[in-house]
């Protein structure tokens, strides 16, 4: 073996001790990095609590919705109509006369249908013939308003003015205070649902360390009570009144756990 060849075997094999050595560095560096993360855990194997948690708030209601009609009949529907929309307009005026405005009134409904009657039975067949007596328009309006003070204004200022019908009165949030209150209460309930799994948890000797899900529902309110009271005097409004509103949202957590 010649002298160059000798030279070329060692520069060869000392190239091979090298590169083993860094690549062993490397490996154990790689190593030394992985054991100060946090294992992974294969989602087949995660352990998990689903937890509900709740939050509820008592309110006072900003919003008062009114629904009131009138009601015509006449023989023929244009009658109907034509006496339904002079009783309507006089309805909508002494409301705006009281202090409701223009994009607080909408409509809810507007129909015209046809109104029969039973005759006398047939002697022979006793079959009832009903009979076109006439048509009765309904024209119902929904005023909305922030302004709880003038409900029972609205009321008597309708049926002053020709309403024949007042079908409800309801109380609730605006849509700006009923997001104010969902964010508030979300929070909350949050809070709520981790601390029922952390108590749950303890007797088992388990912790939370981490959340998987979180499912926001609805927010609920329960329904406002009203109350009316009798007018004493002619002059006074008719009185109505209501309470708290109890409003309760709530949410689904799935947390993950482990091993206090």
């Amino acid at each position: 073996m010649t002298t160059q060849k000798k030279t070329m075997l060692a520069t060869i094999a000392a190239i091979l001790i090298v590169s083993a050595t860094i690549f062993a560095s490397l490996e154990i560096s790689q190593q030394k990095a992985y054991g100060q993360q946090v294992p992974i855990i294969p989602a087949s194997r995660e352990r998990t609590a689903s937890v509900t948690g709740s939050a509820t708030a008592s309110i006072a209601p900003d919003l008062v919705t009114i629904q009131f009609g009138v009601d015509t009949e006449a023989n023929t529907a244009q009658g109907a109509t034509s006496a339904n929309s002079q009783m309507m307009n006089a309805v909508v005026s002494a409301v705006m006369n009281g202090g409701i405005t223009k994009d607080e009134i909408s409509t809810a409904g507007f129909s015209i249908t046809p109104v029969y009657n039973d005759t006398v039975p047939d002697v022979i067949t006793g079959i009832h013939k009903s009979v076109l007596a006439g048509y009765q328009t309904s024209n119902t309006l929904y005023v909305k308003t922030t302004n709880l003070s003038l409900a029972g204004s609205v009321v008597d200022a309708a049926v002053g003015a020709g309403a024949n019908r007042v079908d409800d009165i309801s109380f609730s949030l605006s849509p700006d205070k009923q997001q104010s209150m969902q964010d508030n209460l979300l929070g909350q309930a949050v809070l709520n649902a981790q601390s029922r799994a952390q108590k749950a948890l303890d007797p088992l000797g388990q912790k939370i360390i981490g959340v998987k899900m979180v499912n926001l529902s609805e927010f609920h309110m329960e329904p406002t009570p009203m109350y009316y009271g009798a007018k004493s005097m002619a002059a006074m409004s008719t009185p109505v009144f209501t309470a708290n509103q109890q409003v309760t949202t709530t949410v689904d957590v799935t947390f993950l756990i482990g091993d206090k």
